[in-house]
């Protein structure tokens, strides 16, 4: 019996999900992008501090 009401397994339903899950791993991305560069930025730093140090030359 169809009463033109819309359920869960309808393409409007599931195109919802598809754009929540879209926008959710595009977040996660971000913050993986973020932590990346931070993690490489803080090495970077470390680096040039042991080069001013002295290195292996010390």
């Amino acid at each position: 019996m169809s009463d033109g009401s819309k359920t869960n397994d309808e393409p409007e339903g599931r195109m919802a999900r598809l754009r929540r899950r879209l926008s959710e791993w595009q977040i996660q991305q971000q913050v993986a992008r973020g932590l990346a560069y931070g993690v490489s930025s803080n090495a970077v730093s470390l680096i040039v501090l042991w080069a001013k140090s002295g290195g292996l030359g010390s």
